[in-house]
């Protein structure tokens, strides 16, 4: 008999509502933690009610996948509560590296990149998801896990609860939390960064939860108090219609890849190689902004973001 777990993530809905008006209402009486536009806003939630058609539509096919995985494997850890800690862990390292593949590889980036669109960063933008997750495959990075013997319907009620934690980071209403909470945990400040696309803070600080795997995987950059995080993608949409924040992106992958004269290794980097990747070098990548940012600003070298550059 399957385990019963709460939908969370539709459980939680009434707290996101009430603390995006707490977080509207804060920045509108102290002229201070962020910003709100009406349109950017509505798009966001638009995105949001998007994915949540999305599962409805097509949650089948990862939840049809998971269970032919939990058929065949011959572990059963149980539904003990120490149990559902060790799945919440490990998921949460397993988002880690969906979300850096969803920075790496084009692919994954195309839907991925509707959550990046937004300039603005408030409450609303935790919202702004994809329409087209099913499509990117992800799904098989979470087949170690029920492999291991943790049922889907954990794996999936470990998973609501790491979207959960995710939503309140998104805000400027907070500065940073104390230190002890900065070392361990994904926070506003942390992910601030992770939005930023200034060329330190590009492809850095991926954790959901524990950002001990960005430190741990050499991709942790600090919020600096004398940079603020500039929002937004390094060429920015200008556009609140929906449609193009969940399409453009794959619209823009198949004609790269559908371009005459390519070779079938030229097709298949356009797809999978990092955002940015061209043929011709015609483009840029997160490497080569960050190369050429430095090359503006030597005395930026080895600074926080920048080591590697």
């Amino acid at each position: 008999m399957s385990p019963h777990y709460p939908d969370v993530v539709k459980l939680a809905v009434p707290g996101f509502i009430a603390l995006i008006l707490i977080e509207f209402l804060w920045i509108a009486l102290k002229r201070r933690g962020g910003r709100y536009e009406t349109r950017d806003a509505l798009t966001s939630l638009l995105m949001g009610a998007g994915n949540v058609a999305e599962g409805i539509i097509l949650g089948f096919v990862t939840w049809g996948f998971f269970m032919a995985l939990w058929r065949v494997t011959p572990l059963d850890l149980g539904t003990s509560w120490y149990v559902v800690v060790l799945c919440f862990v490990l998921d949460d390292l397993r988002y880690y590296w969906v979300h850096r593949f969803g920075h790496r590889s084009r692919w994954v980036w195309a839907s991925h990149v509707n959550h990046h669109s937004s300039q603005h960063y408030n409450l609303t933008t935790a919202l702004r998801q994809t329409w087209t997750g099913t499509f990117t495959f992800m799904m098989v990075v979470r087949a170690p896990l029920i492999l291991l013997g943790f049922h889907p319907a954990m794996v999936l009620f470990c998973g609501g609860l790491n979207l959960i934690y995710q939503f309140w980071i998104h805000t400027e209403a907070i500065g940073r939390m104390p230190r002890w909470f900065e070392a361990v945990m994904n926070t506003p400040s942390h992910h601030r960064v992770h939005h930023g696309r200034n060329p330190r803070y590009l492809d850095a600080n991926y954790a959901g939860v524990f950002i001990v795997w960005d430190k741990l995987f050499g991709t942790y950059v600090p919020e600096l108090d004398e940079e603020k995080p500039e929002y937004g993608l390094v060429h920015n949409l200008g556009t609140f219609n929906p449609l193009r924040v969940a399409f453009h992106e794959w619209v823009g992958l198949w004609r790269d890849v559908l371009q005459p004269g390519l070779t079938l290794r030229q097709r298949f980097m356009y797809a999978v190689a990092p955002p940015g990747w061209s043929h011709d070098g015609s483009r840029e990548t997160s490497e080569g902004i960050k190369r050429r940012h430095l090359a503006r600003h030597p005395e930026a070298t080895g600074s926080p973001g920048f080591e590697d550059a």
